[in-house]
């Protein structure tokens, strides 16, 4: 069995599955497969349960077989961010606060399956299985989901495909890049204030954050609670629209899940979008975007265009707030949802000297939790402290209402607003590691949404050069202009365009996104190793 059989969109590998061309098994054999080929090089997935997957797949061959009817996802895998708890896999959030001592020196052990083992299944994993759907492993990400490069990986970095020099974006790394490699045809991530649409855009595959409440995050190990929200990644519009409509839908054991109906996204992909009223802020064609970017999105605006959208400026005067106050906002929640890992309950306990409870908590989070997350509970912890919550938090609380009111003001003129995802292209691994300031500009176009609570899509809508890739001097023989341009076509990048509904409004994203898809110059592009 070949594994040309996961280049296949995702409703069509579920189809074939369904009709008998190919077993379950032969495709969980061929994801398995090239994860053992790609993933040492790439680092999307840290923990895969080959076994277990094996065994489902031979489940879903056996009610074919059986003659029972199969579901939306049968025989598909689907990768999983390690956020997310499994009954069956190991879960670490990326950080060794949710691993044990090794058993030699007695140090927090940097070994993803020697990671806390959840008793149950999140509500989002639970439908996957209910839906057919194969999970063969866990994603990398960032730690505890802080981070816009999976660098803050505790056990190793995910590597763009594209470029294994550059990060495939973050926090949901691992997830995106096993799309986009071509280990698994989907994956799920999660997306507190753009962990799915940037490493979307920076790996060229579809990514969506649905409304929040829209999905349930039981299960989901917490970073930012009025924020987090899980959405999936897929190669392409349609089989993001699937996947979404699996894990969507109100769950009684969320207190945040919304009781409202779920739409049927896949069949809004194909709809006219004839009509349609796109807005484009300038605010988010600011100075510090790349020229590449900036061009393709626009030329994906001209695109929408000529299929009959109207295309209008619209204004969003907070956007430039929205950093500072995500940054608080989070931050305050994560250090408040951090507070139960203490060695006490689960995960990493480091004892302290004669039974000093006090210090076995801080030994145990001194060495569990890494630089960044260390960073921001502390950040949290001081803007929620007497005397600083009103100067801080309360307003920082006030600006993600006023971005929410820009946002309501907005779509009283348009239907979406269409913007760049990404002020830039992937950047190197290492670039910014040494300045987070940097690294959180990052997310700069992403949290506006995420802090309204809003849906959002990143679509691949171009590639460019990297700024740093050699381009033909006119001075230059023929020959070297050749070779400078066949590298800097090889080192090209992916951009993506973001879309933003109001409230509920996936289904509109998945018409617009899937319209744009069908006309889009770099449909279907895939990352050279895959």
């Amino acid at each position: 069995m070949t594994t040309d059989i996961l280049d296949h969109s995702i409703p069509e590998i579920a189809a074939r599955c369904a009709r008998g061309e190919v077993s379950a098994e032969e495709i969980t054999r061929a994801a398995l497969d090239r994860i053992q080929s790609r993933n040492p090089a790439l680092g999307a997935f840290l923990t895969v349960q080959g076994d277990t997957a094996l065994a489902a797949a031979r489940a879903v061959d056996a009610q074919r077989t059986r003659g029972e009817p199969l579901g939306p996802l049968a025989g598909v895998p689907i990768g999983l961010k390690d956020a997310l708890c499994s009954a069956d896999a190991p879960a670490t959030a990326g950080s060794l606060v949710l691993t044990r001592k090794a058993p030699r020196d007695g140090s927090p052990e940097r070994d993803p399956e020697r990671g806390y083992r959840p008793p149950y299944d999140a509500t989002v994993v639970a439908r996957l299985r209910a839906a057919g759907a194969i999970l063969p492993g866990k994603c990398n990400m960032d730690e505890f989901a802080m981070g816009s490069s999976n660098e803050n990986s505790a056990f190793f970095p995910a590597r763009n495909p594209w470029d294994s020099e550059r990060t495939p974006g973050g926090s949901s790394g691992g997830s995106a890049v096993a799309v986009a490699a071509g280990m698994t045809p989907g994956a799920l991530g999660s997306d507190t204030g753009g962990s799915i649409r940037q490493p979307a855009a920076l790996t060229g595959v579809v990514g969506v954050k649905p409304t929040y409440g829209r999905v349930s995050r039981y299960g989901l190990i917490a970073f930012a609670s009025s924020l987090d929200q899980i959405g999936p990644f897929a190669a392409d519009v349609r089989g993001a629209a699937r996947l979404l409509e699996v894990i969507a839908g109100h769950d009684p054991r969320d207190a945040t899940s919304l009781p409202v109906a779920v739409d049927a996204y896949e069949a809004a992909c194909g709809r006219d979008v004839a009509g349609l009223r796109i807005g484009v802020p300038e605010e988010y064609f600011a100075e510090g975007i790349e020229p590449g970017v900036d061009a393709a999105v626009r030329r994906a605006l001209d695109g929408l265009r000529g299929l009959g959208c109207e295309v209008r400026p619209v204004h969003l005067p907070h956007t430039r707030h929205a950093v500072a106050a995500y940054y608080i906002v989070a931050t305050a929640e994560a250090s408040s949802n951090l507070a139960r890992f203490d060695g006490v309950r689960f995960g990493l306990r480091e004892d302290a000297s004669q039974g000093d409870l006090r210090g076995m908590y801080g030994k145990t989070r001194g060495a569990g939790f890494g630089p960044e997350v260390k960073r921001r509970i502390m950040l949290g912890t001081y803007v929620l402290s007497a005397g600083y919550y009103d100067a801080y938090y309360l307003r920082a609380q006030k600006v993600r209402t006023l971005i929410q009111r820009d946002f309501d003001a907005a779509f009283r003129k348009v239907d979406l607003i269409a913007a760049p995802v990404s002020p830039t292209t992937a950047f190197r691994l290492g670039d910014r590691t040494d300045d987070p300031l940097a690294m959180y500009l990052a997310d700069v176009y992403t949290l506006p949404a995420s802090l309204a609570g809003l849906p959002a899509l990143s679509v691949p809508c171009g590639l460019a050069p990297a700024p740093d890739a050699p381009t033909a001097s006119a001075t230059r023989s023929v020959i070297s202009s050749l070779i400078d341009s066949a590298i800097a076509k090889a080192k090209a990048l992916p951009i993506g365009l973001q879309l933003i509904a109001p409230a509920l409004a996936e289904a509109r994203l998945f018409t617009a996104a899937h319209a744009w898809e069908q006309i889009s110059p770099v449909r279907g592009a895939r990352a050279p190793s895959s």
